[in-house]
C-alpha cells in the first residue's frame, strides 16, 4: 500500500495498471467507514501477493483528485487496469463483496493455468495440458475442476493408479462440476478391466453370440483400458443399439465417458456422437 498525490498518481496509478491492477481507494482521517474499510483492503492486498497494488488518497490533502472524480461520498474505491478505471464501489461494503469485486479483476493464477490447460487440449498438446494442470493444483489444491481434467488425462495415457490417487482428493463439492459423472464413469471402466477375462476369449463370445452383451461391454471396457477407443465405441453402440437400458443404460454412459477421454481424437469423437445420436432418436 502506498499513499498517492495530484503529483504521482500518473506514475502510481495509471502507469502501474499497466502491470497490475491497481484499487484506489479515496479516504479521509476523520471518516469512520474510511478508518473500517482502509484495513480490509490492505489486508486483501496483503493476502493476493502482488496480484493488485493498493494506492491510497487522502480526500483532505487532494482536494483537485476529489475534484476530477467528482466524488460526492467517502469512501470510494477505483479499480484501474491498462492506465483506466475500469469499475468502483463507494462507501464501506462487506469482505465478500470486496472479494468479489476484486476476482472480477484480479487474475487467478490457478485459473490461468487450468485455462491454458484446456486451450492445449483443444490444440491436441496432452504434454502442455498435464504441465498446465499439474502448475493450476499446485496454485490452488483445491481446484476440483482442474483435478477432474488431470484425472482424465492420466486415463487418456492409461496411468489408471494415478488418476485414482487424484480422484481420491476431490473435496465434497466435485460432484457438483458437470464432468465428475463422465469422469467418474471412465475410471472405474479402466479399473473393471483389471479383472476382466482375456480379449480373445471375450472376441470368441462375441462372434459364438451376437446378443451377448456382457461379452461385448467387458470387451469394451478392455479396449478401453488399452486406449483402443474406436472398437471400444463400436461394442458399446451396438449394445444401446440393441438394449439401451442394458445395466441401467451403461453403454450410453461408457460412450460419454470415452468421448471425454478421447478429447485427443476429436474426428473419432464427433463420429460417434453423431452416430450415437442417430440410435438415440
Amino acid at each position: 500500500m502506498i499513499d498517492t498525490t495530484l503529483s504521482s498518481f500518473e506514475r502510481d496509478v495509471v502507469q502501474a495498471s499497466s502491470e497490475v491492477p491497481v484499487l484506489v481507494g479515496f479516504w479521509a482521517p476523520w471518516s469512520g467507514p474510511c478508518r473500517q474499510l482502509g484495513p480490509l483492503l490492505e489486508r486483501l492486498e496483503r493476502e493476493s501477493g502482488g496480484r493488485f497494488r493498493l494506492v491510497n488518497v487522502n480526500a483532505d490533502t487532494n482536494p483537485e483528485l476529489v475534484a476530477s472524480f467528482e466524488l460526492k461520498s467517502l469512501p470510494h474505491t477505483f479499480a484501474f487496469v491498462d492506465g483506466n478505471a475500469v469499475a468502483q464501489f463507494s462507501g464501506i461494503q462487506p469482505e465478500a463483496f470486496v472479494r468479489a469485486f476484486l476476482e472480477r479483476l484480479v487474475p487467478d493464477p490457478a485459473k490461468i493455468e487450468h485455462r491454458a490447460a484446456r486451450e492445449a487440449l483443444a490444440r491436441g498438446q496432452a504434454a502442455i495440458a498435464e504441465e498446465c494442470l499439474r502448475n493450476a493444483i499446485a496454485l490452488d489444491p483445491s481446484n476440483d475442476a482442474a483435478r477432474l481434467d488431470v484425472v482424465r488425462a492420466l486415463l487418456g495415457r492409461g496411468d489408471v493408479h494415478g488418476a485414482r490417487a487424484h480422484f481420491d482428493t476431490l473435496s465434497g463439492r466435485a460432484a457438483q462440476h458437470s464432468t465428475y459423472a463422465t469422469v467418474r464413469e471412465g475410471l472405474e471402466l479402466a479399473e473393471a478391466a483389471v479383472a476382466l477375462p482375456p480379449e480373445a476369449l471375450l472376441e470368441q463370445r462375441v462372434r459364438c453370440d451376437h446378443g451377448d452383451l456382457q461379452a461385448r461391454f467387458e470387451l469394451a471396457q478392455l479396449q478401453i483400458a488399452q486406449r483402443d477407443y474406436a472398437p471400444a465405441l463400436e461394442q458399446l453402440l451396438e449394445i444401446v443399439r440393441r438394449d439401451r437400458h442394458f445395466q441401467d443404460d451403461v453403454a450410453r454412459r461408457s460412450m460419454l465417458a470415452v468421448f471425454d477421454m478421447a478429447a485427443g481424437q476429436p474426428d473419432l469423437v464427433s463420429e460417434f456422437r453423431s452416430r450415437l445420436s442417430s440410435v438415440l432418436f
